[in-house]
């Protein structure tokens, strides 16, 4: 049975454990990340619907808000699944990242009649008020909450790599691959990494990883866990 470090924060690393277990693989759970709902904000007056580029963003939005009637444009979707879990029941999904995202509520501007906010992270992947600002989309930001590093890599991590058995490491965004990366090379882990394989979400989570010499980087064909699931089963 194929083992998969699991390096997202919760609680989606324990979500994408069941996901794991359902496609028989064995999960072994290292956040390199962990998430802190931030609690001095509110919602703008006249906000006309929210976007989301992660689930975090979404949980955050919900744990301070009650507002749940706007509409929502969500960056892929395993966001819009948290929005609708959430209550949302008015949600678009774009294709998982913020170019996408930013083309999706662009061509239904006309119907937002009046601001857009991003709900996200203190740390952002990608900066979506400045793309829609450029296609004459009235947008704002609303840090909601803040994903913080581990400051060393965890044991069960460590184990894991060290290990003979085959290993897949899972990365589901840069940030993640980064964190990742730099805790393996304070470890002294990064040489031992070229017995194990990396499962990149997307193209530029790919490129955050060659700076090692892994086994083989596969990035699956789309960008949902399901995809990530197919691109570990690849080679196993």
């Amino acid at each position: 049975m194929s083992r998969v470090l699991i390096t997202r924060p919760q609680p989606d690393a324990d979500a994408f454990v069941s996901i794991c277990e359902t496609a028989g693989l064995t999960a072994v759970v290292a956040p390199v990340m962990s998430v802190r709902f931030l609690h001095d904000w509110t919602l703008p007056q006249g906000t006309a619907a929210l976007a989301f580029t992660s689930s975090n963003g979404v949980r955050a939005f919900a744990h301070g808000s009650a507002e749940r009637e706007l509409p929502v444009f969500c960056v892929g979707d395993a966001t819009e699944e948290a929005a609708r879990q959430s209550g949302f029941k008015r949600t678009a999904s774009a294709d998982g990242d913020v170019n996408s995202l930013a083309a999706l509520i662009a061509d239904n501007a006309a119907a937002i009649q009046g601001e857009l906010v991003h709900i996200a992270g203190t740390k952002l992947a990608g900066d979506l008020s400045a793309l829609l600002d450029e296609k004459g989309v009235p947008a704002s930001r609303l840090f909601a909450y803040e994903a913080t590093a581990v400051t060393s890599l965890p044991n069960v991590a460590a184990a894991a790599i060290e290990d003979n058995d085959p290993l897949c490491v899972a990365l589901f965004s840069p940030r993640t691959a980064r964190i990742f990366l730099d805790l393996t090379a304070a470890a002294n882990l990064n040489e031992a990494l070229t017995t194990c394989r990396a499962v990149c979400l997307s193209a530029a989570v790919a490129e955050m990883t060659r700076q090692v010499d892994w086994r083989r980087i596969d990035v699956a064909n789309a960008r949902s866990n399901a995809a990530m699931i197919d691109a570990i089963k690849l080679h196993t």
